[in-house]
């Protein structure tokens, strides 16, 4: 199979053709990596890749023999370096395949790189300095956001349908959002995250997926989602897979809209002008949509600053970890400028303070579950703004504190972290489009704990009504010369 034929189908569509016959699973490896070839030079999403050994047995699984890339972070294959993107944990190698991997495996994911990561995912770019910025297809002058940024573009650009993602303030849907794909933040608890670690940033942490058709995150959720024993988070089990709730009928769905974030940065025009449309579309469809007033149960600055003492506690711990077991110091040679500060800041949060974040964040969650009450579905958009320019968000960065460096991350991404505080389920879809620069605009949809099968249904009608798939970016595999 040539790459201008692979990068037709997704992941789905690819295994269909691998336990038909039609085609190999080496084969398709084969076209994923003259994609990467054709590509990664000029996006830099990937950070490296091997030979892949292990072929599936075709059969099985919806996603058997399809070619696949891990993030840099969250996730460890043994014999593979997991570096965090982080001059830190350079050389680093996994001893050992963490719970998730062995799941990739099951699905008959055939995984043959990793995709760049900010440093520590502590970020919503991929501009980290061990490996480089991440490009954006639409524009390889703008971010491709972050932190699974890499995943994104990679998927964007056609190396791979899906790849594996992480989110802990929007580190999933933001980058689905940047490059045009269809991204979902689980449920608290839906996907293990064991053996080695039972949750975190303090459970606001998850695994996931960007893809370009929802019919395949669906099937990559079905395939990785469970717990693992001492899990401490249980998610309730879907009533059906994931994959049959992508065409069924969501109903006529209560919508509450949220056209401003909470914290007083304002939409942009081309984006503001992308939600009316998305409004628009969703009355087509018989839905009730109006404009919602939902708290987050706690004032913006409480609401910050908990995740600030959360996130830098986390950091810091997981950073003196790593210093231990590699013999490595803990200073601007091995990190990164808003890292060390976020390191020094969470060293520097008492215990009493962690314990009080941990409210906040109960707070938030029952805050926003009530809202859940009113409405099945709160739609914003994904990011208050198009892709930025590279370079722009860490502007001045050297000049913060940990509790400043989070506070940018909000303002810059207001409307994502309070469902990862809260832990309930929350996707971006690509519905439209800037006109005058042609860069795509996720829209984001929120629901319930435990209702992802909404989120599917309510999905699967998006992309039928609105389909995105077609549209392909100006870096994309299908376009080299070679093809």
């Amino acid at each position: 199979m040539d790459v201008a034929e692979y990068v037709t189908h997704d992941a789905v569509g690819l295994a269909e053709l691998v336990a038909g016959g039609e085609v190999t699973p080496a084969e398709l490896e084969a076209a994923a990596r003259e994609a990467a070839r054709a590509v990664n030079p000029r996006i830099n999403a990937i950070v490296e890749t091997w030979p892949a050994d292990d072929w599936p047995v075709p059969g099985g699984s919806p996603l058997a023999g399809v070619p696949f890339l891990i993030k840099d972070l969250g996730v460890a294959m043994a014999g593979r370096r997991v570096e965090l993107g982080s001059r830190l944990a350079a050389g680093h190698v996994a001893p050992a395949d963490s719970a998730l991997m062995r799941r990739f495996r099951r699905a008959g994911l055939v995984t043959f790189g990793r995709t760049t990561t900010p440093e520590m995912a502590y970020s919503i770019v991929t501009e980290p300095v061990l490996h480089g910025a991440t490009r954006n297809p639409w524009d390889p002058e703008r971010s491709a956001g972050g932190s699974s940024g890499g995943a994104g573009a990679a998927v964007a650009a056609g190396v791979v349908p899906i790849a594996h993602g992480t989110d802990a303030a929007g580190s999933i849907r933001v980058p689905a959002a940047c490059n045009g794909l269809f991204g979902l933040k689980p449920t608290r608890g839906r996907v293990s995250m064991g053996p080695d670690v039972d949750e975190i940033f303090s459970g606001l942490a998850v695994h996931g997926g960007v893809s370009r058709t929802v019919r395949d995150s669906a099937a990559l959720l079905d395939r990785i989602s469970g717990p693992e024993p001492g899990d401490p988070y249980f998610a309730p089990e879907p009533s059906r897979p994931y994959a049959e709730e992508v065409t069924r009928d969501p109903g006529s769905l209560r919508i509450g809209v949220l056209g401003q974030g909470w914290g007083g940065r304002r939409t942009t025009a081309p984006v503001a002008d992308a939600l009316a449309r998305t409004v628009r579309l969703l009355e087509s469809l018989g839905h009730r949509v109006e404009e919602a007033t939902v708290g987050l149960g706690a004032d913006w600055e409480e609401f910050v600053l908990a995740g600030a003492r959360l996130m830098t506690v986390n950091l810091t711990a997981s950073v003196d970890g790593l210093a231990a077991a590699l013999g490595r110091p803990v200073d601007s040679s091995t990190l990164e400028p808003v890292t060390l500060a976020g390191y020094h800041y969470g060293q520097r949060v008492g215990g009493a303070q962690f314990v009080t974040a941990l409210a906040v964040r109960n707070r938030v969650a029952r805050s926003l579950a009530r809202s859940f009450g009113t409405y099945d579905i709160l739609l914003s958009p994904t990011l208050p703004e198009l892709p930025t320019p590279l370079g722009a968000y860490g502007e001045g960065a050297e000049t913060l504190d940990g509790h400043g460096w989070i506070d940018r991350l909000n303002d810059r991404s207001p409307f994502t972290m309070a469902f990862n505080v809260a832990g309930t389920p929350a996707m971006s879809v690509p519905l439209t489009a800037d006109p005058g620069t042609g860069l795509p605009i996720g829209m984001q949809f929120a629901a319930g704990y435990g209702r992802e099968g909404l989120l599917f249904r309510l999905a699967g009608q998006l992309e039928q009504a609105s389909p995105w798939a077609d549209r392909t970016p100006a870096v994309w595999a299908g376009n080299h010369p070679d093809q």
